[in-house]
Parts: structure tokens; sequence; C-alpha cells
């Protein structure tokens, strides 16, 4: 089946696939019943893959789920093929940061789910129950980075809260100039000197070690393309953005969460993921 025959199995909700029809209670019930903070369902729906608890799928509009993972059929239906394949009491998920931008919950996780993955999820809510799911998964590295940083280590905690438009729009511009349009000589101005955490598993740490990266991929003839920027979700010093491009030659999703910090880009996770081909898909909904 499709499933087992994808290296990178793009899901991150498959325990709770088939719990999903013993909900019986309507959305506005539910909702009522619901009096846990959004960014707490959506850490309890994503350890339900692990624990199989049924609860956390009542957080879930059943009715009305739209689904982008592209190898995941299309609302809670959708889960069950994957639920079959997956061995039992083989999963594990660790959620090390949750985040919320009005309507959007945005996650970084540590997944042992046919095999080791970092994955960001972002759901969407509506009338207090999830109705969308995008998401983000690479295999998980053996070995840290450069400079000892693995893809989910680093710092935590959610400040600045008043500052969150601002720093969204200055990770936005980042992006736009740095990464899309390839303006190099403005690099400099988003960073603090040298000082930048870096956890892409093939970066080291600051600028110095960003341009090195760069250089060897030139090197070898590897291109990363952001053609897109589709969301920029933020909460206080932390900011993800969800982008479309191509790397090496390969349509590709890039989601990139930063931190910052006093007006400068200080730390950077981010997860890539090659975007299959039309004909693979499980769903018509787009990967974005």
């Amino acid at each position: 089946m499709f499933f087992k025959n994808n290296p990178i199995i793009r899901t991150s909700l498959a325990a709770i696939s088939l719990l999903a029809g013993s909900i019986t209670a309507s959305p506005l019930t539910l909702a009522g019943e619901h009096k846990m903070s959004q960014k707490q369902q959506v850490t309890d729906l994503l350890k339900s893959i692990e624990t199989g608890n049924p609860e956390p799928v009542s957080y879930i509009n059943p009715n009305k789920y739209i689904q982008h993972n592209l190898a995941v059929a299309d609302g809670l239906a959708g889960f069950g093929a994957v639920l079959q394949a997956l061995p039992k009491d083989s999963a594990k998920v660790n959620t090390v940061r949750v985040f919320q931008d009005g309507e959007y919950v945005f996650s970084h996780t540590e997944y042992d789910f046919f095999g080791p993955k970092i994955g960001f999820d972002v759901f969407r809510f509506e009338n207090g129950l999830i109705v969308e799911h995008w998401d983000n998964l690479q295999v998980t590295p053996d070995t840290t980075n450069p400079s000892g940083h693995s893809m989910i280590d680093g710092n935590t905690e959610v400040k600045d809260l008043d500052k969150t438009e601002e720093n969204k729009t200055l990770v936005k511009h980042f992006v736009t100039d740095v990464l899309m349009n390839g303006e190099l000589e403005k690099l400099a101005d988003y960073f603090d000197g040298d000082n930048y955490i870096q956890h892409n598993p093939n970066i080291a740490d600051g600028l110095s070690g960003l341009g090195a990266a760069l250089e060897a991929m030139a090197e070898q003839g590897i291109r990363m393309e952001y053609h897109t920027v589709h969301k920029v979700l933020g909460e206080g010093n932390f900011v993800l953005t969800v982008s479309e491009g191509k790397f090496a030659d390969q349509p590709t999703s890039f989601y990139d969460l930063f931190r910052v910090e006093h007006g400068k880009i200080a730390e950077h996770w981010d997860t890539m993921e090659t975007i299959p081909a039309r004909s693979d898909w499980q769903n018509s909904n787009g990967k974005f």
C-alpha cells in the first residue's frame, strides 16, 4: 500500500483515525465541553498517536476536517489505512514547542512514527474545533549538526508577546529578501553579528556557518530556491514561515521556525519535505 512504500509517512495524527467514529456529540456541544487551551488540545491530540487515548479526537470537527498531508486521504476516515499500517505500541511523540496565532496553533514535535522524524504541525480552529491540518516532516539525522545542536533542542520560552507582529514582519522580510530574492547583501541586517544558533542538521552556528553551507552547496551544484511564502505565524519571540520552492531541483516545502531577540534573528529550526508528484496525492487539498 502507499503508506508502506513511502519512505517518509507524512502524517501526524494517524493513531486517532479509527477513533473518530465514536464521537456522537455535535461540534457545538464538544466545543463547549473543552475548557482547556487550544494549545493543550493540540498537544494532547498529538500525544494520542502514542497513547491511543480517544478523548482528544473530540477536539476535531468530525464533519469538517481538511487534510493537507498529501499521503493521507481527506477527513478523519483518511487515517484508517495509516493506522492499520502502524505497528502496535510503536509510536512515540514528544511535543517540545507549541504556539498560537489567532485561529492557528502550530507545534514542533519529535516523533518516532514509521521511524524517527522531526515535524511541524499547523492546526486551524473554527468555532472551537479543529477543522484543518498542515504538516512538514523530516527524517531525524543520526548525529547533531556541526555545532552540536539537534533539530529540536534549544530555547522554548515564549516572551515579548507585545512584539509578535513586529517579529513576524522582520522574519517575513528576511525570508523574502534573502531566501526568496537572494539579496545576500542584506543578510547582516537581520542578525546580531555572528551570534546565531542554528539547528539545521547540515549547517553550523552563525552567519559564517550559513555562508560556508551555501558555498558547499554551490560547489556541489545544489540550489535551494524559495518561491512563495504561504504563511507567517507567530507568538511573541517565535515566528514560523511556511514556504514553497525547490531543493536540488525537487519541489519542496520549507517550514522555518525563528526565535527573535532584540529585533534580530537569534535561533533557527527547520524541516524540508519533498512534495510528491500530483499522481501520488491521496487528497486534492494541496500541500499548502
